[in-house]
């Protein structure tokens, strides 16, 4: 034998409920996890196979790299100039070469070096054509599903020229389509007709807004397959490699810089950063000849004038020299010449610096105002030497002046006639401060997707959507899921808690299929933990009929699929089984079925008699069940409301009272019909089926105040299709104290 019993999860004392709408309920979140764990399962496998799919299905992207290094600067223009010259000598950080690889000169360079600007690929299978082209070993069969031209093998095109008018730049793509012979044709949107061309050959055509110019060098594939070509812009081809490009110094001041590129095509890969590294050279060579280009145009301009001006300092002290002789310094005067020459010399080492400055920059630049310092705080103190010359004696003194002239003239000289050779050594030797250390080549393995991670997110992605779902619906769920919150916000006292009947599925299939006699739960399965549930309404129900006096009970509903129908039928059969005189009524004039439960014709029954049709000894269907009698509703009525309302029915339920120890009435849905409320008059119980995430708290209130508004007082609710399989029975148990329901067996007798 069974029995159902309802035990409290949280012994908290109702008269003093604590109000934590804010506190997080671990255990009601693990209760809903736990309920709703298949569409948690459910959702985490979709994640995780779509995940595999994507990880199985994209294509795999591969990344490559090149390193080039940048020295110290070559010997340029500036050397000439000497120690003071270097203070102004700035070299170009690694970031400043960063932005110059990245320019468009570069960038733009290499795009049209490797004919980036061209997009051409076969025209593969939706979804799964790339996926089935890396595993192919040959050529496919044009074709899918009846559309052409479609292909998912080793097919190939290699486009040596594509030129097209602007107005086809960046738009839709071109078709190519492999014919037989080496032969091809070229399809696009706006054309009028297709073009026929030749492998190998220069193919023209005059369409609009100019000529296109296309060269097919390679086509593998079979007759009728078709390629994808795509002309973008160099501009816009430019600043999308501009933007994948990725420049960093490896290190930190190691003026080392890497350049990183990632794409799915390995072999276009090695090739485009290969190029940026080749253009990157050229051009930083090309500006270094180019700066001693310049600077020896002008150093040569001066050479002669240098030369010319060392001769005459030379002639001038050889005729000094014949007409006075040797003349020997003392300490003092070679001190004085020595300070002299090496004063002269800074001091035009400056003014050719200045006159360098002067070609890129305005007198009022910072580096010029420097120069101009250091020009002034020479001459000052060259000044501060000719007074001390002065002061000697006038043949030792001519003497000095002589011969340093030609010291600082031959020494200036010989610095640019040195530096002139060394900017001829840079402009014939191509030299630059930058070198490639590592070019690119083809990688391995790709580096994306990363399929173990991917799965990985999936599955904590589907797990994570899992959860929060579940949560959601069980949040959002406005049906009642605690008989407690009836009681606590309603006043109703709760007479039984029914769990669901899975065995009632299988009865509802039977009566389906037109299955003769009593198909009812209580006497097929009679120790079901619903049938056990509803005889503990015996008691609770005996107790209010005594109170009002009448043993009628009418059994309804606030809406439409509560098991009405289920609970009156069962209850009628249980206490008949009692041994109680019992005559169930279907007062559903409208959808009563409770005929089939037990079957019985439907016609013939309660409509009939209050017609006047029958009289209630003819309708009512006698022992269906040992101690029950069935009235079922009849042929179904144009108006049964006022059939309702009749005088006749008082007169039928009277008369039966008479001859049944107990009447069971069931009657339409409170909210759907005015029928319960006129059948609830001649009644002494009430009692209110309530579903189980059905019914809402409002549709019983409502159903409350409706019964009340025609003087009739609800006895009970009865909660039906409790889920005992579930643990989570809405927030509102959690908070003033949760129910867990559970089967108790008895032992059966030895």
């Amino acid at each position: 034998m069974n029995a159902f019993v309802k035990s409290s999860a949280s012994p908290i004392n109702a008269a003093t409920p604590v109000d934590d709408d804010d506190v997080i309920r671990l255990s009601e979140y693990l209760d809903i996890l736990i309920d709703r764990r298949w569409l948690v399962a459910s959702i985490t496998c979709l994640a995780v196979a779509l995940g595999v799919a994507y990880a199985l299905l994209s294509t795999p992207i591969y990344q490559s790299n090149l390193l080039v290094q940048v020295e110290d600067s070559a010997p340029d223009a500036k050397n000439f100039l000497g120690d003071t010259a270097n203070l102004f000598d700035v070299k170009t950080p690694a970031s400043g070469e960063i932005q110059i690889i990245r320019s468009r000169m570069i960038i733009g360079g290499a795009v049209e070096a490797t004919r980036l600007y061209i997009d051409a690929r076969p025209h593969y299978i939706p979804v799964i054509g790339e996926w089935l082209s890396r595993r192919a070993k040959g050529l496919s069969e044009p074709g899918f599903l009846g559309l052409s031209g479609y292909v998912s093998g080793a097919e190939a095109i290699d486009i040596a020229k594509f030129d097209v008018p602007s107005v086809f730049e960046d738009q839709k793509p071109f078709t190519i389509t492999a014919q037989t012979g080496g032969e091809y044709t070229l399809t696009h949107p706006d054309l009028n007709e297709s073009i026929t061309g030749t492998v190998g050959k220069l193919l023209t055509q005059q369409v609009a807004g100019g000529t296109l110019a296309l060269v097919v060098s390679r086509i593998d594939g079979k007759p009728g397959a078709q390629f994808v070509v795509s002309r973008a812009s160099l501009l816009a081809t430019t600043e999308d490699l501009q933007k994948r490009l990725q420049l960093s110094e490896q290190g930190k001041q190691s003026n080392v810089i890497s350049a990183t590129l990632e794409d799915a095509d390995r072999d276009k890969l090695r090739r485009i950063l290969n190029e940026i590294g080749l253009q990157y050279v050229r051009q930083n060579v090309d500006r270094k000849a180019a700066e001693a280009e310049k600077t020896l145009q002008f150093l040569d301009g001066q050479l002669p004038d240098f030369k010319k001006q060392l001769e005459n300092s030379e002639d001038a002290y050889a005729d000094f020299r014949n007409k006075n002789g040797t003349i020997a310094f003392d300490e003092e005067a070679k001190a004085i010449l020595g300070q002299a020459v090496q004063l002269q010399g800074r001091l035009l080492e400056s003014e050719q610096l200045r006159r360098d400055l002067l070609s890129r920059f305005t007198e009022t630049n910072p580096k010029v105002r420097v120069i101009d310092g250091q020009i002034a705080a020479f001459r000052h103190e060259l000044d501060s030497v000719d007074r001390r010359v002065s002061a000697m004696p006038v043949l030792q003194r001519d003497a000095l002046r002589l011969e340093r002239d030609v010291r600082v003239n031959g020494e200036l000289y010989k610095t640019l006639l040195n530096s002139s050779l060394q900017l001829r050594l840079v402009k014939e030797g191509k030299v630059g401060n930058v070198r490639l250390l590592d070019k690119a080549i083809e990688p391995r393995r790709p580096v994306k997707p990363q399929k173990p991670l991917i799965v990985a997110l999936s599955l904590m992605l589907g797990l994570l959507a899992g959860i929060a779902l579940a949560i959601a619906r069980s949040k959002m769920s406005s049906g009642i899921h605690n008989p407690q919150e009836i009681e606590d916000r309603l006043g109703l006292s709760v007479y039984s808690v029914v769990p669901q009947a899975l065995e009632q599925d299988a009865l509802l299939q039977l009566i389906a299929t037109g299955a003769g006699g009593a198909q009812v739960l209580a006497v097929t399965a009679p120790e079901s933990l619903a049938i056990e549930s509803l005889r503990n309404l015996r008691i609770s129900l005996q107790l209010a009929m005594m109170e009002s006096g009448s043993n009628r009970v009418l059994v309804t509903g606030a809406t439409p699929g509560v098991g009405k129908s289920f609970v009156s039928s069962n209850y009628a059969v249980i206490m008949a089984q009692a041994g109680k005189r019992v005559l169930l009524i279907d007062a559903d004039l409208r959808k009563g079925h409770i005929n089939k439960s037990f079957g019985l014709p439907r016609q013939g029954g309660l409509a009939d008699v209050l017609a006047g049709d029958m009289t209630c000894e003819e309708a009512i269907h006698s022992q269906v069940l040992p101690n029950l009698d069935v009235l079922t509703t009849g042929n179904y009525p144009f108006n049964p409301a006022n059939m309702m309302l009749s005088s006749a029915l008082g007169d039928i339920l009277d008369g039966a009272s008479q001859r049944y120890d107990l009447i069971v009435i069931d009657s339409p849905p409170v909210l759907v019909a005015a029928d319960a409320a006129a059948v609830s008059a001649h009644v002494g119980a009430i009692l209110l089926v309530a579903r189980d995430g059905l019914t809402q708290i409002g549709e019983l209130s409502e159903s409350v105040k409706r019964l009340a508004h025609a003087n009739q007082r609800v006895s009970g609710v009865v909660f039906n299709g409790m889920d005992l399989s579930r643990r989570h029975y809405g927030s509102y148990g959690y908070k003033y104290g949760g129910y867990r329901y559970a089967e108790y067996k008895y032992k059966q007798a030895d």
